[in-house]
């Protein structure tokens, strides 16, 4: 087996190795959770850390690809915004309002990484219902910047930000209403995006502004938050303001205009 070192990781590059067999599922999540135990009591992005449930998803994961099972996201840990519901995991918004309460059902973007096999590491702090922009109004605790433990990484999803900063897991899931994936990218130096409104659904986020609410992904790479965009995306029913669209291959355009300059 190849060594695991998560700071040369991507998702895509994680899959690679996966599907030739060079690491496992299981190794790949016990390094991360490892990374968490190591970084986290100094930079506390998590407000829970989900190891039980991810060590058996690994083994489940590696016994499917061995049955040949070729999944989008098969055996991937990544982390999601405490605002976000998964079925069975805690959903506090990082108020302790909501301390105690379990979520019955899973958001709409959840049942869709969960389809591809993606493994749940953990939920993120943020800014008490995602009110706020430095992860320092969590009703738990103050999210720091992993790169210098006295700033801020940016709010409200700092905690999502931080954790793929310092690779507690390849990928994150968070929310924006006014900049609250886009801020906290830029402070903590990865790729986050808010997605243009309707292209995913918001069924299972708790709301702060419904008109202006939207799920995005974080990512190491413009490639990986792409990749895990295309993933979520979509019309969902249960969303009313979700648009009937269909979703276009955003990794095709990136690799047909890579050579292509862009300015804003």
């Amino acid at each position: 087996m190849t060594e695991i070192d998560l700071k040369e990781l991507t998702i895509l590059s994680a899959l690679k190795l996966l599907k030739e067999r060079k690491i496992s599922s299981k190794e790949l999540v016990e390094e991360s959770l490892k990374q968490i135990k190591r970084l986290d009591p100094l930079i506390k992005a998590f407000l829970y850390v989900n190891e039980e449930g991810a060590l058996k998803a690994a083994e489940l994961a590696d016994k499917l690809r061995e049955k040949g099972e070729d999944r989008k996201l098969l055996g991937i840990p990544i982390s999601i915004k405490d605002n976000i519901c998964i079925k069975g995991l805690p959903t506090t918004c990082a108020s302790k309002i909501l301390q105690n309460f379990i979520s019955p059902y899973d958001a709409t973007a959840i049942e869709k990484l969960k389809a591809e096999g993606a493994i749940f590491i953990g939920k993120t702090n943020l800014d008490e219902f995602a009110m706020g922009s430095s992860t320092e109004n969590s009703a738990f605790f103050p999210t720091h910047n992993p790169w210098d433990l006295e700033r801020v990484p940016g709010g409200s999803s700092g905690g999502s930000a931080a954790a793929v900063a310092s690779r507690m897991g390849l990928g994150s899931l968070g929310s924006d209403t006014g900049g609250s994936i886009r801020q906290p990218a830029a402070f903590c130096g990865v790729v986050g995006m808010k997605p243009t409104y309707g292209l995913v659904s918001r069924f299972g986020l708790v709301a702060f502004a419904s008109s202006l609410d939207q799920i995005g992904p974080f990512g190491v790479t413009v490639e990986d938050t792409a990749y895990l965009l295309q993933i979520i995306a979509g019309h969902d029913p249960k969303d009313s303001t979700s648009a009937p669209i269909s979703v276009p291959d955003f990794l095709k355009f990136i690799k047909e205009n890579e050579k292509t300059s862009y300015k804003l």
